[in-house]
């Protein structure tokens, strides 16, 4: 089967090829899936866990990608809740080959069943933002009805998502990024937004749960907008400055089939809109990687399987 391969961790996106890999073993508990639509965050190649496996050997050559839309191909031992021909959608294992091939092992509680009316390329791109975006406002900020929230990147894949949950929760929302963004958060439901080349983030006010995916000195001045009994919750970096009186919290997303299942209905019923952007094919998921190659205005999503 063809795969997008990295061999050279110096190399970055250059050092991606398209290359016939042998199809997957299904292990207990796993499934094969046959990958329609993949998703990628840019920055994994600096991540440790796409060179090593759990116990830190070198698992080179690796398949990157992580998010992904498909159907059950196979069901390793043991393997129940799921069925072969289901459609399906999720988030692979962080250590294990990824999701820029045409078949890939998952963990079958890592993936969700996906309603017949969601296209996958639209799925592959709501795992990570999706789930991202929920613990960090409900799990980890306890976001109620009726709280401020001041979200970073609020026209970003996960930003964006953080909007439109906070709002449909109850709550007052402050969004931030650049004016070239402004419309898009605004549409999506902020009430208030700042231009961060241009205005003062401390006008922001205080907030009962300050969401960042910037990190650096952003983060560190948001420390201050934290309410007495607020949280400051990142995915950027932990938090070097903690907030008088309120928590800091970082965290890695983690896998939840309950969950994407909710966000998958959200999206069937209207009440969440996941922005695609470009839609390439699994030659072009290189030059997607690169810099810049990933426009704005949504997700690029790699189309693997036609259908």
């Amino acid at each position: 089967m063809q795969a997008i391969t990295v061999q050279d961790r110096d190399a970055g996106p250059a050092g991606m090829s398209l290359t016939d890999i042998p199809y997957p073993h299904a292990a207990e508990n796993d499934v094969i899936v046959r990958v329609h639509a993949a998703g990628f965050t840019p920055g994994e190649l600096d991540w440790p866990a796409t060179w090593t496996d759990r116990a830190g050997r070198d698992r080179t050559p690796s398949v990157p990608g992580h998010e992904l839309s498909g159907v059950v191909a196979e069901l390793g031992y043991g393997t129940t809740g799921l069925s072969i021909g289901q459609r399906v959608f999720g988030l692979a294992d962080w250590t294990r080959d990824g999701t820029l091939a045409e078949y890939t092992a998952v963990e079958a509680r890592n993936l969700a069943p996906l309603p017949a009316d969601v296209d996958h390329t639209v799925a592959a791109a709501l795992p990570i933002s999706g789930l991202t975006a929920w613990q960090a406002l409900f799990d980890h900020g306890r976001l109620t009805t009726g709280q401020t929230v001041l979200i970073h990147g609020a026209a970003g894949s996960v930003g964006s998502i953080a909007v439109q949950l906070a709002r449909e929760a109850g709550a007052r929302v402050v969004g931030t990024g650049r004016a070239s963004h402004r419309d898009r958060a605004l549409a999506l439901g902020v009430d208030v937004f700042l231009d961060l080349e241009a205005e003062k983030l401390e006008d922001a006010g205080e907030a009962d749960v300050v969401f960042d995916v910037i990190g650096g000195d952003v983060l560190d001045r948001s420390a201050a907008l934290v309410r007495p009994g607020g949280t400051l919750v990142s995915i950027a970096m932990p938090p070097r400055v903690q907030p008088e009186g309120g928590r800091a919290v970082f965290f890695v997303v983690e896998s939840d089939r309950a969950r994407l299942t909710d966000l998958a209905q959200r999206v069937r019923d209207g009440r969440l809109d996941v922005a695609v952007g470009a839609v390439r094919p699994l030659a072009e998921a290189a030059a997607a990687f690169a810099p810049g190659g990933a426009p704005s205005g949504g997700r690029t999503i790699i189309r693997v399987t036609e259908g």
